[in-house]
């Protein structure tokens, strides 16, 4: 369809058209395939919130700070005030569809002073984030095949062996996230169903199998701490660590944006949605598996297979049901390492188109199909880094998991912040608004986010040595260092974010971005950006 550059009018008034349009509004060019329906955006989003993998490796860990009351009645007080912060990403996303996501909203909403330091710390954080995602997700899901192995030939696999498995484990994601994006929709569209069946299969297999259940005294109230701390308000937020890593991810519907048709619906009701769907499912999974736990000493602070989980099953079902229902939790967990890896790559992606990463100008050319595969190995590569010190010590997992919550709740942090304080009066939403109550939800969710990122950052036993001390400052410090390192000595010089001049579209992809010395191509400073109103 022919448009005229200038003024930015439409000859059609289609959906893609009008994706078009804003997008190039937005300073990009429409480069990625759009054939991803709000439902295949959910279905990504969702699958990044998965309740299977994120509930099932720190269920055990979890009951024993709080219990079950911290469990079962945390999970419904972290879903409500992640909706808080899903409703704030929402809005912002509605206003600024693209595949760069928190980092281009940073970008539009902060000070023009303080835009390319914030955009690329958000950057950076929100990569970390998803690549850390990935990395535990799927460490997560290497030892849940060895707990099988275990189960099954009594044989229990050494850490190097968990970590091979680990290996073989992402570089089946790289090769998942190589397709097309039409055929990684309809990928996780099966993952939604995979979770919400097989959810229901365990719950219901469990329950009628175990011949002796907790009376709903027990999975209401009952209060467990082992973590060796006195203070029960403490102990009780340690134990909302579990539903708050597993409550995390959704911003990947935002980095779907500029593959997802009629994108400024699509994206913020894909928040949301997952949102609300992890949230329900998620609650239903805890109370039904918390009513079959019979010993709870054998079951969950010391279980023979190593997982709790699994160990529940076992007791309950026997040996081949148990293996049944750890499969169906594979599946889900390889259904979320994959949707992260897809987020990822798409955030990778955005990020190297305005030269921000190293080897950017390589990041953000795209494959016939109009698929970033570079992103994906670029960040299959850095995830087996990642997963590099589980050899030595399996506390590297708890930092693991601790960074990414923290990397992904300052990312989500800053733009809310921008949008509340900042361009509290100069905002224009798109077709999702919070009206009135935009500033209300904003300043409830920052106090969140705050909240819990301190907390992944506290010793969760007492007392604290060298083998339980909390880590995950180390790596998110090294890696963030780094990273502002990088921008202090070079990236100062040369990095102008947001949105890079619309190419024409006779230009080849790979030709594009290869014009200048750092292999980014021309961009137009953020704050010299057109005013434009995308409530349409």
């Amino acid at each position: 369809m022919e448009k005229d550059e200038c003024t930015g009018s439409e000859e059609s008034g289609s959906l893609y058209d009008h994706d078009r349009a804003v997008l190039e509004k937005l300073g990009y060019k429409q480069s990625l395939d759009r054939s991803l329906s709000s439902w295949g955006t959910f279905g990504v989003t969702f699958s990044c919130c998965s309740i299977l993998s994120g509930l099932t490796p720190l269920y055990g860990e979890a009951l024993q700070s709080g219990g079950p009351l911290a469990v079962i009645w945390g999970w419904l007080l972290v879903s409500f005030f992640t909706m808080f912060v899903g409703l704030s990403l929402a809005e912002i996303c509605s206003a600024f569809p693209t595949t760069g996501g928190l980092y281009f909203w940073t970008i539009r909403l902060a000070s023009a002073e303080w835009v390319p330091l914030a955009s690329w710390i958000v950057g950076y954080t929100n990569w970390l984030g998803l690549c850390v995602a990935i990395a535990s997700t799927d460490l997560a899901m290497a030892q849940f095949l060895a707990s099988l192995v275990t189960m099954l030939s009594g044989y229990e696999p050494s850490t190097y062996v968990i970590f091979a498995i680990y290996v073989g484990i992402i570089i089946l994601h790289g090769m998942v996230n190589s397709m097309t994006v039409r055929l990684n929709g309809f990928f996780n569209i099966l993952s939604v169903w995979w979770h919400v069946v097989g959810t229901l299969m365990i719950v219901i297999v469990v329950l009628a199998y175990t011949p002796e259940k907790q009376s709903a005294s027990f999975v209401f109230t009952a209060w467990v701490n082992n973590t060796g701390w006195n203070s029960s308000f403490y102990v009780f937020m340690l134990g909302l660590l579990q539903s708050q890593y597993t409550l995390s991810g959704y911003d990947s519907a935002a980095h779907m944006a500029e593959e997802t048709k009629n994108a400024q619906h699509g994206g913020p009701m894909g928040i949301i949605r997952a949102i609300l769907g992890a949230s329900i499912i998620g609650w239903f999974f805890l109370i039904g598996i918390t009513f079959c736990i019979t010993d709870f000493q054998a079951q969950i602070v010391s279980p023979t297979v190593g997982v709790a989980l699994s160990q529940i099953f076992l007791d309950a079902a026997g040996q081949t049901w148990a293996i049944i229902l750890i499969l169906v939790i594979l599946g889900a967990q390889f259904f979320c390492g994959s949707a992260l890896t897809l987020a990822s790559s798409r955030m990778v992606y955005a990020f190297a188109r305005d030269g921000a990463l190293p080897l950017s100008k390589h990041l953000h050319r795209l494959n016939k199909d109009k698929s970033p595969v570079s992103a994906v190995w670029f960040n299959i590569a850095f995830c087996f880094i990642l997963g590099l010190p589980y050899i030595w010590s399996e506390t590297a997992f708890s930092a693991i998991v601790s960074v990414n919550t923290i990397a992904s709740s300052i990312s989500y942090l800053i733009p809310i912040l921008c949008r509340i304080i900042l361009a509290r009066h100069t905002f224009q939403p798109g077709p999702f608004s919070l009206g009135k109550f935009s500033t209300p939800v904003g300043i409830v969710s920052s106090i969140w986010i705050t909240v819990t990122s301190v907390l992944f950052l506290c010793p969760t036993t007492a007392p604290v040595t060298v083998a339980n001390m909390n880590y995950a400052l180390v790596p998110f410090v090294l890696v963030i260092g780094m990273c502002s390192l990088y921008y202090a000595l070079w990236g100062r010089h040369w990095f102008t974010p947001g949105g890079t001049r619309i190419v024409a579209d006779s230009v080849d992809e790979e030709q594009v971005g290869e014009t200048e010395d750092n292999g980014v191509e021309a961009r137009r400073p953020a704050n010299e950006k057109e005013e434009v109103d995308f409530a349409t």
